[in-house]
């Protein structure tokens, strides 16, 4: 197979030109540029350098992708596709650019003449094959990169929708929105424990207003985070437990053993209670001069 990696050199190196224009026509009629995503400029600076390191690693390794001569086609090839993964490319869309060389190669290698038919199906062949496992390797790092794209998000997404919030000196506030599963738990129990330590909070309410549904699992996942924070030195109150939920945990037979309330807000009086405040409405001037500052700040 030497001379068909040769003869693959040659046709890029002759014929360069003609393959990389026939090229870049095949992959904007498959709509690379159609998205706006990439520019014409950049598309045809990542064909060339592609052609050029295609041409180099023939010379030296061969037909064989996998060769250490292949290396920089690789590592450019796998630089190519998790860029397209983050700029939001299909994966149909980023293994067209290794597939539409196919085409390209082919013609050049037609309108080389001197060749017998044994080594001209040699040689395409080899192309196939060659293209074939860099389309492989285009699709592995595509897929690798969307999936380390969506872990970030969902961490970020579990970072907007699990905040910690101080309501008071030593009272906090867990609410919670969506379902919770083993790996958002550990992340609700990490966030929350940390807060306790770094407020010394004497209690938490965890609100699952935004939880949809409750079942065993659930419940199991909650008190996990209760008994957490009791070895930190802080009570939990559950509040947000909607009518639909209480039937259901009574169906399920699922205990808390925790203190739960219908809202925040009443959470919130029992926190006080137990931190030895309370909340009174003002009276007489003091109730005026609230109403006076309030009327300032909306710049009435």
């Amino acid at each position: 197979m030497a001379g068909a990696a040769e003869i693959i050199a040659r046709l890029i190196d002759q014929h360069q030109s003609a393959i990389l224009a026939e090229w870049l026509s095949l992959q904007k009629e498959a709509g690379a540029l159609s998205t706006g995503r990439i520019r014409e400029a950049e598309l045809e600076v990542q064909s060339r350098e592609f052609l050029g390191l295609l041409r180099e690693g023939m010379i030296k390794g061969g037909v064989d992708a996998g060769h250490a001569a292949h290396e920089k086609v690789r590592e450019r090839l796998s630089e190519i596709s998790r860029s397209r993964a983050l700029q939001g490319f299909s994966p149909s869309e980023t293994a067209t650019f290794v597939f539409s060389l196919k085409q390209p190669l082919f013609n050049a290698l037609n309108r080389d003449a001197g060749h017998d038919a044994k080594l001209m199906a040699a040689v395409i062949w080899a192309i196939t094959l060659f293209l074939d496992e860099l389309g492989l390797l285009t699709m592995e790092v595509f897929q690798k990169s969307r999936e380390e794209v969506i872990v970030r998000q969902q961490r970020e997404i579990a970072e907007l929708s699990t905040p910690v919030v101080k309501l008071w000196d030593g009272v906090l506030a867990l609410p919670v929105i969506g379902t919770l599963d083993s790996e958002r738990t550990q992340f609700v129990m990490e966030n929350l424990l940390q807060t306790i330590v770094d407020t010394g909070a004497e209690i938490a309410i965890i609100d699952i207003t935004g939880v949809p549904t409750v079942d065993t699992l659930t419940a199991q996942h909650l008190l996990k985070t209760v008994q957490a924070a009791r070895l930190m030195g802080a009570d939990c109150i559950i509040s947000g437990i909607r009518p639909q939920i209480a039937q259901t945990m009574v169906h399920l037979g699922v205990e808390l053993n925790v203190v739960s309330k219908a809202t925040l807000a009443d959470a919130f009086a029992i926190a006080l209670r137990r931190t030895g405040r309370t909340v009174s409405r003002l009276k007489g001037a003091e109730a005026e001069a609230a109403k006076k500052e309030a009327a300032v700040a909306r710049g009435e």
